[in-house]
């Protein structure tokens, strides 16, 4: 159990770590922040099973990541279509 633990924490290390190195992209920041979510996920389920409580909160975890990514391609949807790519350098968002 504590390996799968520590690979999901390297996952959000990674995550994170992509994140951070990805900052120009757009779609790429998306991807990364979804796989952070998914990291954040397992390490989640793994605490809830090694001490026997219920799993509802893991819905309300998941309704909100959803949410968030429907809101990330939503916004992704809306700069493409007025700026025409997905690259950071060429949004004037703080002019």
């Amino acid at each position: 159990m504590s390996i799968l633990v520590g690979m999901s924490f390297f996952m959000y290390l990674m995550g994170l770590l992509s994140f951070c190195l990805n900052r120009k992209h757009l779609l790429l920041m998306l991807l990364s922040l979804e796989f952070v979510v998914v990291a954040l996920f397992l390490m989640l389920v793994f605490y809830l099973i090694s001490y026997n409580w219920e799993f509802y909160f893991l819905m309300v975890f998941l309704t909100m990541s959803v949410c968030e990514g429907a809101l990330g391609l939503s916004i992704l949807v809306l700069l493409m279509r007025t700026y025409g790519n997905n690259y950071m350098i060429s949004f004037n968002l703080l002019w």
